[in-house]
């Protein structure tokens, strides 16, 4: 083989060679890996999957990840709504949440979506999870994650929050309840958590003392299948801990365990909260919760201490709830703990 040959075939491989490279960088781009450091989640990895319009899941859950990646040492792979175009976290893109698969190897997903539409090759990975007997964590609007309206008859529309034939869709199949309505005033009656009777000694509920945040109540019907209030909402008048609670309003529960078995025919522990604005996480106790329900889906429980470490990485300044008041530009990638202000613990 001449020189020239052998030249043209180097010149040739090491430009396919990097263009490869940048393929997977721009798609490694359309998520965020945090790799756990040391502490007893080593070994597990969570996928937190994000993309609601009002509630900022797009900055609360990737500091729940940071929190569970260096106090805890679990992986946490961070998926995004993200604009097909610009690449940038976008959670008015209904139908568009690149990194799916990495649910095939997760151990524990953590579901924090709502009204999405997403294309049956993307949802195929969630139902395939939460089929697989696997752990679910959903949080506030994960009661109505999906809303199939442009394609009625595909393959995953019954998961809708509304289908009839399988009554209330994934919300109330898999999580215990779907939407139903406000129960306090939404913002501008919040929600003090109270340990549910008979479940003070839960795993889940243990150094969760201090249980406030502005998200509503939201109403309930009856939940679904075997499922267990751990925490009640006790709706306030106002928008402050220190706030009278409202008499005619009785606490419902905002926060509960049940199992729930899919196609594979394993059943799967689950926790539900219906906790989530993006000013809740401000919360040491509601961060503690979600730390604890974390170990417990995973069946670590005998692992949580009497106040799990739940200290903010870095800075956490959440923007307030509203559709339409999503920061724009930021990318996946921006959430790296590379990218943490003041440092990662």
């Amino acid at each position: 083989m001449s020189g020239t040959i052998v030249s043209g075939l180097v010149l040739v491989l090491a430009v396919a060679s990097v263009l490869l490279h940048t393929r997977r960088s721009m798609a490694d781009d359309a998520w965020t890996v945090l790799e756990g450091l040391d502490g007893p989640g080593n070994g597990k990895h969570i996928v937190f999957v994000t993309g609601d319009e009002e509630y900022r899941s797009e900055e609360s859950m990737p500091q729940m990840a940071k929190i569970l990646a260096v106090r805890h040492g679990f992986k946490c792979t961070i998926l995004f709504a993200v604009d097909k175009d610009t690449g940038k976290i976008d959670p008015e893109t209904l139908d568009n949440i690149p990194g799916l698969e990495a649910l095939d190897t997760a151990d524990l997903m953590v579901l924090f979506t709502r009204f999405r539409e997403l294309p049956d090759e993307q949802m195929k990975h969630i139902i395939d999870y939460t089929d697989s007997g696997k752990p679910i964590i959903g949080l506030r609007t994960a009661t109505h994650a999906f809303r199939y309206v442009k394609r009625p008859d595909c393959p995953y529309a019954k998961y809708s929050f509304d289908n009839k034939s399988f009554a209330g869709g994934y919300g109330r199949q898999v999580l215990g309840e779907t939407w139903v309505a406000h129960h306090g005033d939404h913002n501008k009656e919040s929600t003090r958590g109270i340990v549910a009777p008979g479940m003070e000694n839960h795993p889940i509920v243990r150094g969760c003392d201090d249980l406030w945040g502005p998200s509503d109540v939201y109403a309930l019907t009856t939940l679904a299948g075997d499922s267990q209030p751990l925490i009640l909402g006790q709706v306030l008048r106002g928008m402050k801990p220190e706030d009278e609670a409202n008499p005619a309003k009785k606490p419902l529960p905002v926060a509960w365990i049940k199992t729930y078995t899919g196609a594979r025919g394993n059943p799967a522990r689950v926790f539900t909260t219906t906790m989530g604005h993006s000013f809740d996480f401000n919360s040491d106790g509601f961060r503690r919760l979600l730390v604890n329900a974390c170990y417990w889906c995973l069946g670590m429980e005998d692992k949580i201490p009497a106040r799990n470490e739940v200290g903010l990485i870095g800075v956490y300044a959440p923007h307030d709830i509203g559709d339409g008041r999503h920061v724009r530009g930021v990318k996946p990638v921006d959430h790296a703990l590379r990218n943490v202000v003041g440092g990662e613990r």
